[in-house]
Order: structure tokens, then C-alpha cells, then sequence
């Protein structure tokens, strides 16, 4: 695979969604619940890129292999909380929102365990990563590993 350009040249072009980055790190979320969902979005859009690096931040923040390793399957694995759960669904339902409409079920759920406020720092949370998902496989970001195997 081949590298079609890096957006962040076009620094001026990509700086509002640096801007929602910033935001949704410092929204106040738990930062182990802000990685689960980076890696849940960009697992369901095949994000190898994203999968890389927020792998690397979840272990770098504390998180545990077995949590990442089992993410795909957090539905049928003991080791989410209940707020992780409902925040998971919802990535789901936003993330594939073409095909689930956001189901009302997930969004009863999610009250349950989010706050107004915190709801919508969720969403725009999910509605970021899904952004970065979507500009790192358009312009076919590659991840360094990648790039050093390409390299030998």
C-alpha cells in the first residue's frame, strides 16, 4: 500500500479537527473509556493506522492486553464496566449509523451511566475518531510498522 498524501501538511486545512481532538482528550471522559472507543470505531472502519497508535496510547495510559485483545468480543467478556458497555454500544450504533439509525434501546442505555453533557462529549468523541478513521484510510496512512518493513 501506498501512502496518497499527509493532511497534515495542509496544517491550516486539518487544524479544526486537531482543534475536536483536543476537546474530546480534555472533555473530562475517563481516559481509559476515550481509548476503548478510539480502538472499537477504528476496529469496525479497519483502521490499521488508528488501531496502531491508540493501541500503543491505551497500554502507554494503563490499559490491559486482555481488554484490548478481547474489544471485538466486549459483549460476551466480564471485563467492561457497564458504563463501558453502553459507551461501546453507542460507538457501534454511531459508527455504522447508516445501517443501525442509532437504535433508541442504545440510547435508553446510555442514559442510564452518561449525563447529558457527557453524552454529547461521547458522541463527538465517536464522531471524531470515526473523522480520523476516515482521512487515515482515504489517504492510505501508513503505520510504522508499515513504513519500516517498506523500508527493508
Amino acid at each position: 500500500m501506498k501512502a496518497r498524501l499527509n493532511p497534515y501538511n495542509h496544517e491550516a486545512t486539518i487544524k479544526p479537527m486537531l482543534k475536536m481532538e483536543e476537546s474530546v482528550v480534555n472533555s473530562g471522559l475517563e481516559m481509559s473509556l476515550i481509548e476503548l472507543v478510539k480502538m472499537r470505531a477504528s476496529q469496525i472502519n479497519g483502521c490499521a493506522f488508528c488501531l496502531d497508535m491508540h493501541s500503543k496510547d491505551a497500554r502507554n495510559k494503563g490499559e490491559t492486553e486482555q481488554r484490548l485483545y478481547l474489544l471485538n468480543a466486549w459483549r460476551e467478556s466480564p471485563l467492561y464496566s457497564e458504563r463501558e458497555r453502553a459507551a461501546l454500544a453507542w460507538t457501534e450504533a454511531l459508527t455504522l449509523v447508516a445501517k443501525t439509525h442509532a437504535p433508541d434501546s442504545d440510547y435508553e442505555t446510555l442514559k442510564e451511566h452518561f449525563t447529558e453533557e457527557e453524552i454529547v462529549k461521547l458522541s463527538m468523541l465517536i464522531v471524531t475518531i470515526n473523522g480520523w478513521n476516515r482521512l487515515a484510510i482515504g489517504f492510505r496512512s501508513i503505520h510504522p510498522v508499515a513504513k519500516d518493513r517498506a523500508a527493508a
